[in-house]
């Protein structure tokens, strides 16, 4: 767009100076308008203010509101393990607990006549009645012999008629006020 200028020069008249307006003068115009602009725009406090609180509160979000989580309607039963599945299962946690470095290193201590703490020895037990189930569960279980023995031990201390097999409530009271205790007196 031009523009035209009246000039005051001289008596002669008036002389009118036309001048165009290049792209340079433009850019210079709208950069001098920016460096006027300079600062934080108005009303910046409160437009701070607002996008704090907005996201303080998606972060403390009430928990009564509940989750956006989808929820299946039709309920899948859990599928049951078969009976060799239920074998493998035991197989590998059995593997697993023979395997088991702590335990080994534990029960290593333990025959060498070391005391565990209550932490150590609860673990030890633990594991032992697992592994103990885990080989009833799986047929490998068999009664210790140390059992028996004491079971032996105890019968021939007493008389010859608690070797026999007693039946009744009165053959027993019987057997009991005829034992002899300074037999037992060592």
């Amino acid at each position: 767009m031009s523009r035209s200028k009246k000039s005051r020069s001289g008596g002669n008249g008036d002389i009118v100076v036309v001048r165009n307006r290049t792209q340079a003068d433009v850019e210079g115009r709208l950069r001098k308008k920016d460096k006027k602009r300079k600062g934080l725009k108005t009303g910046n406090r409160n437009s701070d203010a607002k996008t704090a609180k907005q996201q303080t509160s998606g972060q403390q979000r009430d928990p009564r509101l509940g989750s956006k989580k989808k929820i299946p309607l039709i309920v899948e039963s859990a599928k049951k393990p078969t009976k060799a599945e239920r074998r493998i299962n035991a197989e590998k946690e059995l593997e697993m607990l023979e395997n088991d470095a702590q335990l080994n290193v534990l029960l290593d201590r333990l025959e060498n006549g070391d005391h565990l703490g209550s932490g150590l020895q609860k673990y030890v037990d633990e594991k032992l009645a697992r592994i103990e189930v885990l080989m009833k569960q799986l047929g490998l279980y068999e009664e210790e012999p140390e059992q028996d023995e004491e079971q032996e031990v105890v019968a021939p201390a007493s008389s010859k008629k608690s070797a026999k097999k007693v039946d009744s409530d009165d053959e027993l009271l019987s057997q009991f006020e005829s034992l002899d205790l300074n037999q037992f007196k060592g």
